[in-house]
């Protein structure tokens, strides 16, 4: 009976298993002590790390240093469901006062974090200069995956209050934005710090025109997707199926071809997702299609917190305390003050201020980002920036999960559903 090959039991087989029965413990636990949605997150986190322990082989067979590319195709395909899931819940795009945080958030508090990472990471943690960058820049994004808690309701259902709002958008585009940093800190590693030699052309390509190719494609591509599910034929139009699994046809399509055209997909999927929101704009039909995106976006999530916990153990040797620095400053230092000071004089209160400034959640575009980054570069610091971000990614699901819903619940609850 040893050689049995009725059972025997397969590595892969006991994956699965552990797999959904963290997911399963994760999303069931947390209603014995809350009356609230599970925030799950670090729980997912937490018993990746406890059940893969003890699946032989199976952390370093994840480890994302010798497979960056299960990563990077794992995150990207969660990015750009919950990006183009994001631009579909904006009911509403309301004037440039009401899009101004959002702007500031983009345009100062980005850089700024970027910047102030790549310090920490070169001056503190002694990191190469190329290295630090990409720190900087595969942080600088809040995600717009575990960010639910913080975000305006599903499409047709209101609830958009500025806090939720400005959060809202800026998941949805910061993620792109912050593509042009980790290309630059790919060509710093490639040709050295000799701007002369590719300053213009990173600024013409990899900002001027991958932006714009992505804003273009995916309004058109938006546009298109609308004119399809809504109104041609106009007697038997698809959006008369009722089915949801056009979200994801439709993101497919959408990112796929903004690649191929060099743009960037992920400004595109979000883009896209608030065009088509304008199609039609109190069908029913939105609400399926953003029901059935953020299904695939959850379960898509949850398996790639479990992995992250699974591969926290042979990530930890790469983890001093100066990367634990790092990672603890960017949440409780670099993300609120930047935040606090850029949202000076726009419409957002005292407390409303307090709440963006401190809920920039980090999570799974920092994996797509860094798996990119090593996927195409021997880095020097690789271990380092995989251990930091995951870190980062750890203490950012425990205090924003924890303390998110709650929070915005309070700064919002006397104006929620506010209109301007």
């Amino acid at each position: 009976m040893a050689d049995s090959p009725f059972f025997g039991f397969e590595s892969y087989h006991v994956v699965l298993a552990a797999l959904g029965a963290v997911i399963l413990l994760a999303y069931w636990i947390p209603r014995f002590l809350s009356g609230r949605e599970p925030a799950a997150s670090a729980l997912l986190i937490m018993f990746g790390m406890l059940a893969f322990s003890f699946v032989p082989g199976m952390p370093a067979a994840m480890d994302p240093r010798t497979s960056p590319r299960l990563w990077e195709l794992g995150s990207e395909l969660a990015v750009i469901v919950a990006l183009f899931g994001t631009g579909l819940r904006i009911d509403n795009l309301r004037s440039y006062r009401h899009w101004q945080p959002t702007v500031r958030l983009l345009v100062i508090v980005m850089p700024l974090t970027i910047l102030s990472v790549a310090l920490l990471g070169w001056a503190l943690a002694g990191m190469t200069l190329a290295g630090a960058l990409l720190l900087g820049a595969v942080l600088a994004p809040t995600d717009p995956v575990l960010a639910g808690d913080v975000q305006v309701g599903p499409p047709t259902e209101g609830g958009e209050h500025p806090v939720r709002f400005s959060l809202t958008a800026e998941a949805g585009l910061n993620d792109g934005l912050a593509f042009p940093f980790v290309y630059l800190g790919l060509i710093i590693a490639a040709h050295g710090l000799a701007p002369g030699s590719w300053l213009v052309e990173w600024f013409a390509r990899d900002v001027v025109y991958r932006i714009v190719v992505g804003v273009v494609s995916g309004a058109a591509m938006g546009w298109l997707l609308g004119r399809i599910l809504f109104a041609i034929p106009l007697r038997n139009v698809l959006a008369d199926t009722g089915s949801g699994v056009l979200a994801l046809a439709g993101v497919l399509l959408c990112y796929g071809a903004t690649e191929l055209l060099e743009g960037y997909g992920f400004i595109a999927a979000f883009v896209a997702g608030l065009v088509l929101r304008r199609a039609e704009v109190d069908h029913a039909f939105h609400g399926k299609l953003h029901g059935f995106n953020e299904a695939i976006e959850h379960a898509l999530t949850a398996v790639l917190l479990v992995l992250i916990g699974g591969v926290l153990p042979v990530l930890w040797p790469e983890l001093d305390w100066r990367h634990i620095a790092i990672a603890l400053a960017l949440i409780f230092v670099i993300r609120p003050l930047s935040g606090w000071w850029s949202l000076r004089g726009t419409e957002l209160k005292r407390r409303e201020r307090l709440v963006v400034a401190a809920y920039g959640v980090r999570g799974i575009g920092s994996i797509y980002y860094l798996g990119y980054a090593t996927s195409h570069l021997e880095l020097v610091n690789e271990g380092q920036l995989w251990a930091t971000i995951a870190f980062t990614i750890t203490v950012s699901t425990i205090v924003h999960g924890l303390t998110a819903g709650a929070a915005v619940e309070r700064a919002t609850k006397e104006e929620e559903g506010r209109s301007v």
